[in-house]
């Protein structure tokens, strides 16, 4: 076979893509491979003078807070949608010269996003997918549920709580529809930011991203715990008052006080949510119980919380980082989910 032959045989491959456009990862599902072939921070760094791509994934979030004032550190979206077009281009491009090569073709996309999004937010979606033969628009709530091994397509309620790095969605779905959501701004970054004024204010001293992702993942808890639970952990930052390195500790029951009004917000639209279901659906909802999935769900004892307050059973996704971008690849199977999706042929 020659060279042309095979280059010809490429470019007509049928390849169906899903991708989580996530603001602190990027899954990308291969529908031919039935797996996920990427997961990498969104990040990218570049050269300021030449604007040439330096890094990008898990090695540009390294270089995070590290980085000379030769180059710059991008995070092409912002609470879940895409606050840079060209950065958010550059980036699937080098993601997708990582996974494929830099064979050419035109896959069509599946790409995942918040439920509650305005037309200039799904055009900034479109613009930076140049290069696709078609793009479907499939919301997370959506999403997660499907990739959750539910079946959407039957005639009654399953609710959802997704909550990623930018954005929060829920959602009651039945027969393919979403029938009540919400979509906030609050979610696992949200808790970073808590984090990071919280410790400002009670030890005057200054941490990073980083250093506050760590503290929720290690210390993180929704409810307030007992003494015997309170872990305690040591935190590096830059004393604001001298302005030289200090340590301090922080407990759990701390970062309990950092980050508890942004759990309330999650509650309170929960609670909205649930209030606007149809009668007819409420039994299945009770029944089927709410599945709690996204990065932000893996706080500890948030699924006890909301059920205190709900009364509903809480059902924790088996794979809680992956749940969106493997609806959105199981997605391509549900034709009658495909024709009711918005869709933009390129």
């Amino acid at each position: 076979m020659s060279r042309l032959t095979r280059f010809l045989n490429f470019f007509r491959i049928n390849k169906s893509i899903a991708i989580d456009l996530g603001t602190s990862n990027v899954l990308i599902y291969d529908k031919q491979k039935n797996k996920i072939v990427l997961n990498e921070p969104s990040v990218i760094v570049k050269n300021r003078k030449t604007g040439e791509l330096v890094a990008v994934g898990k090695e540009a979030k390294e270089m995070e807070g590290k980085t000379a004032e030769s180059t710059v550190v991008i995070r092409p979206l912002t609470e879940g949608v895409i606050s840079d077009i060209d950065a958010t281009r550059e980036m699937l491009s080098a993601f997708i010269r990582q996974i494929y090569g830099g064979s050419p073709f035109r896959p069509e996309l599946m790409v995942c996003v918040p439920i509650e999004m305005t037309s200039v937010e799904k055009k900034a979606i479109f613009d930076a997918a140049i290069g696709a033969k078609k793009i479907y628009l499939l919301e997370e709530g959506k999403a997660a549920v499907v990739g959750s091994g539910v079946n959407i397509s039957l005639p009654e309620g399953n609710t959802v709580i997704d909550i990623g790095g930018g954005s929060t969605d829920i959602a009651i779905l039945s027969m393919d529809e979403i029938i009540s959501s919400k979509s906030i701004r609050v979610a696992s970054n949200k808790f970073d930011t808590d984090i990071i004024k919280y410790v400002k204010k009670e030890f005057n001293l200054l941490i990073g991203d980083k250093t506050a992702e760590e503290v929720k993942i290690e210390l993180g808890t929704a409810i307030k715990v007992p003494e015997t639970e309170n872990e305690i952990s040591s935190i590096k930052g830059r004393d604001l008052a001298t302005g030289i390195p200090k340590n301090v500790e922080i407990t759990s029951n701390q970062v309990y006080e950092a980050i508890k009004d942004s759990i309330n917000e999650i509650l309170s639209a929960l609670k909205e949510v649930l209030e606007k279901c149809p009668p007819e659906l409420s039994a299945d909802v009770i029944d089927n119980g709410i599945i709690l999935t996204g990065g932000g769900s893996l706080i500890k004892n948030l699924d006890k919380l909301i059920e205190d307050e709900v009364k509903i059973t809480i059902k924790r996704a088996t794979n809680p980082l992956e749940s969106v971008v493997i609806g959105g690849g199981k997605a391509f199977n549900n034709k009658k989910l495909l024709r009711a999706l918005e869709m933009k042929e390129m």
